[in-house]
């Protein structure tokens, strides 16, 4: 028997609000162990640190954290804008990155990302994670045991009246960067790539019910603030092997009954849960009602940060990470190929690609 494999040593920068969610997952993951965390505010990166009851160094900048020798990848939390800046100096530092979504705000940042980690041979990865779990990767194992035949088309919805009912500082999210497509976007299309593979071509239309928004709770209630960008998308996505994707993404819709995803075949139809959650039920319908399938694939108890679990498992596998840089890339550029669509009022080509990962076998 081998010796059992080093766990991946992380430095998390950003201490925020999604930072919950994965000291939760990396608490009990056994590939991965947190060693440092910083934070603008040095107060929340020591209520991180606490939790791990001295076992995890503050950092007094990203640039004391990614010179640590006990830092071998960067989990990088922080503001949309930041996550290429953050992502190069981590990568600069020799280390390797996994990101909250999206990769980058543009194009060239999330090039320039790219060519870092391949001129130093290191990892990047990014969020989401989420379709890893038993929800997207059953759904998968579905379309690839060809329970529904051909795979001719998919939906994929996501509505809801906006971040400014319940978040208490909303207005990055309507402001360039920000939208309802990129900022939900990637589960919906990381999850249409798993399921169909990437995207040759978009068409869209876009728009914005209002000019203003005001928050609805906490301490700042009753605060208004400027719509810088549209707020409700609708696209068609052309995918390589010829299946068609319908898109909504919107926080103009105040109430809905729309699916979250389904897929189509020639022989059946597929019901896919939420791709912003882990698990939930995968239906299948040949046309004599909805079954539900039995999980069958991806991480079973999965959190958020399992990718970096995948992350540290492919590193000593040799074999390439599932949430990558490649498919985070391509995804950035079809919602900003849609984007450019829905202003020009034409079909567009997306020009990059991307493998599709490989599945999450049980």
């Amino acid at each position: 028997m081998g010796e059992p494999l080093k766990p991946l040593r992380v430095g998390i920068v950003g201490a925020g609000r999604i930072s919950g969610a994965y000291l939760a997952t990396l608490t009990r993951l056994t590939s991965v162990e947190l060693t440092a965390v910083t934070d603008l505010d040095r107060g929340r990166a020591e209520a991180a640190a606490a939790q791990y009851e001295g076992q995890v160094a503050v950092a007094d900048s990203v640039a004391d954290l990614v010179a640590r020798e006990d830092v071998d990848a960067v989990l990088n939390l922080t503001v949309p804008a930041a996550h290429a800046g953050v992502a190069l100096q981590a990568l600069r530092a020799g280390k390797h990155v996994y990101g909250e979504k999206p990769l980058a705000a543009n194009r060239e940042e999330a090039d320039a990302v790219l060519a870092a980690a391949r001129e130093r041979g290191l990892r990047v990865g990014c969020a989401p994670d989420t379709v890893l779990g038993t929800g997207t990767q059953t759904a998968r194992k579905a379309v690839d045991d060809g329970l529904i035949g051909r795979p001719v088309a998919a939906t994929a919805f996501m509505t809801g009246a906006g971040h400014e009912k319940w978040h208490p500082d909303p207005e990055f999210y309507y402001r360039p960067g920000g939208g309802p497509l990129l900022d939900m976007g990637p589960y919906y299309l990381s999850a249409l790539v798993h399921l169909l593979g990437p995207v040759v071509k978009v068409t869209g239309a876009s728009s914005r019910s209002r000019t203003e928004r005001t928050i609805g709770g906490g301490p700042r209630a009753g605060h208004s603030f400027p719509v810088e960008v549209d707020t409700h998308i609708t696209g068609t996505l052309e995918h390589a092997e010829g299946a068609l994707s319908t898109l909504i993404m919107s926080f103009d819709i105040r109430a809905a009954r729309l699916p979250r995803i389904e897929v189509h075949g020639t022989e059946a139809s597929l019901s896919v849960p939420d791709p912003n959650n882990f698990d939930g039920a995968v239906e299948l319908n040949r046309g004599d009602g909805w079954e539900t399938l039995p999980a069958s694939a991806g991480y079973p108890d999965a959190g958020r940060g399992a990718a970096l679990a995948d992350l540290s498992e492919a590193l000593s596998a040799g074999r390439p990470h599932r949430a990558s840089a490649e498919l985070a890339a391509h995804v950035l550029d079809v919602m900003l190929t849609l984007m450019d669509a829905a202003e020009q009022g034409r079909a567009l080509p997306v020009t990059s690609t991307c493998e599709r990962p490989a599945p999450v076998a049980r």
